[in-house]
């Protein structure tokens, strides 16, 4: 069996074990020691670290497997250490925040089945390698593995992401980040790669911060610090070492979203001259959803949702279908009987659509069958179809102009689809339709809103 030895800038971590290929031996035997370093190989005497994961300036993640319990089961190591030269007090606070962070996480992991458990946080002494007649300390975090890839090793390999995929994203990591903040803990470092989706499809929302935190406090006894932060992703009152708010991981979630919508670095979405969001012009999207993911990057957090709950009701309440939902989906107290809306601009240019392409087809239709009953029949099929499309938002706003005029084109540059009509007169007849689907729509709407407030 191969053991990898957690010591940070071990010449030679992997170690191998024959005897340990046996599950029975492995089950029983006394602490193993890296060959090259010396450094304990079985943690807190139960858990064998296989597999380096990643790496960082204040933490490594290591594979790992338990072999206290049936079946081994993978768990995720993660191996803090304060960087620089610090005092023995000042490891001593550290080691108590990180533990106190260890139970924090411990909670929220058991409560929530999008975050990951946490499993144990123990530290080992063990004498320094390039140090003689002195000891180093490591402090360990032990927590559930996630089988999957995170959402940055996906936008590597698949590519960017459709809106469908984003949205999906954008309200799940909101639910748990509702549920998060209500406990009064901001992340603080939401960005793609702490994003995982299980082999299933579950997302997971990990690394809470225990290192950074720690870190934090180890560095400010040294220095002022303006805290660990993912450039690109963090709002300016993290950047400039101010408060952090609920609406701090909003900000960071939106840039997330965006990276993943166009497949950009967050820092090439940003004007650094003028501080502004250039992000429209990479990608095309639903108004609402714009509209929704610039007032989570609004610079000042006053102007920002004060909370996941509020972009959750906006989203739920003007954009997210309910084919966007999977089947286990909660919606929020206040929503469950919320349906889809759609605002007075949408329904006005569906029904100037639905008019001017409905007298289109039913042009062209009579002009191959010749018979009204037939042509009636077909094109009121055929426009039901596209109105439900709309309804569904299957087909965008923008693809309605596109629609009608690939059309109205196949009508004018095929003079046997025009009925006998002139072009002017195909034109005037489907505008004039337009006009009456517009005015219909406009007047029902009136006397729904009358009625609305009357019942």
């Amino acid at each position: 069996m191969e053991v990898y030895c957690t010591r940070p800038r071990c010449p030679r971590p992997k170690n191998y074990f024959a005897d340990l290929d046996d599950v029975t031996t492995l089950k029983t035997t006394q602490q193993k020691y890296c060959a090259t370093c010396g450094m304990p190989l079985i943690l807190d005497g139960r858990y064998m670290t296989i597999k380096l994961l990643g790496r960082g300036g204040f933490a490594s993640a290591f594979l790992a497997r338990d072999r206290r319990i049936p079946g081994m089961r993978y768990c995720v190591i993660k191996q803090f250490q304060p960087a620089g030269n610090v005092s023995p007090n000042q490891l001593k606070i550290a080691q108590q925040l990180f533990e106190r962070e260890a139970e924090v996480l411990a909670q929220i992991g058991s409560e929530h089945e999008q975050i990951p458990d946490l499993y144990a946080f123990f530290p080992v002494t063990i004498s320094s390698f390039n140090h003689i007649n002195h000891e180093d300390q490591f402090f360990y975090l032990v927590q559930e593995y996630i089988d999957g890839h995170n959402l940055e090793e996906e936008l590597s390999k698949k590519g960017t992401f459709s809106e469908t995929e984003a949205v999906y994203v954008l309200q799940e990591i909101l639910k748990i980040l509702k549920f998060v903040h209500n406990k009064g803990i901001i992340h603080r470092d939401i960005k793609p790669s702490n994003i995982m989706r299980r082999q299933d499809g579950k997302l997971y929302l990990l690394d809470f911060g225990a290192v950074k935190q720690v870190t934090n406090a180890a560095a400010s006894a040294i220095n002022s610090s303006t805290g660990i932060y993912s450039m690109g992703f963090a709002p300016p009152e993290q950047v400039n070492g101010n408060r952090v708010f609920p609406c701090t991981d909003l900000y960071a979630l939106a840039v997330t979203v965006l990276t993943l919508l166009t497949g950009q670095p967050a820092t090439q979405l940003i004007d650094p001259l003028s501080n502004q969001w250039i992000w429209r012009s990479q990608v095309t999207l639903n108004p609402f959803l714009a509209d929704i993911l610039d007032k989570m990057l609004l610079p000042a957090v006053n102007q920002r949702f004060q909370s996941a709950e509020q972009v959750l009701v906006e989203l739920y309440r003007r954009l997210i279908p309910q084919t966007v939902l999977p089947t286990n989906t909660q919606l929020p107290s206040q929503l469950k009987s919320a349906k889809l809306n759609f605002s007075t601009w949408e329904l006005l240019t569906g029904a100037a659509f639905s008019g001017f392409e409905g007298t289109l087809i039913a042009i062209a239709i009579l002009s191959l069958v010749i018979s009204p009953i037939v042509t009636i029949t077909t094109t009121i099929v055929i426009l039901g179809i596209l109105i439900f499309a709309q309804t569904q938002r299957w087909i965008r706003q923008k693809s309605l102009l596109f629609i009608a005029a690939i059309t109205l084109a196949a009508i004018i540059f095929f003079p046997s689809l025009q009925a006998g009509l002139g072009i002017f007169q195909v034109v005037l007849l489907s505008t004039t339709a337009s006009l009456i689907a517009i005015a219909l729509t406009t007047l029902f709407r009136l006397i729904y809103k009358i009625l609305s407030s009357i019942f």
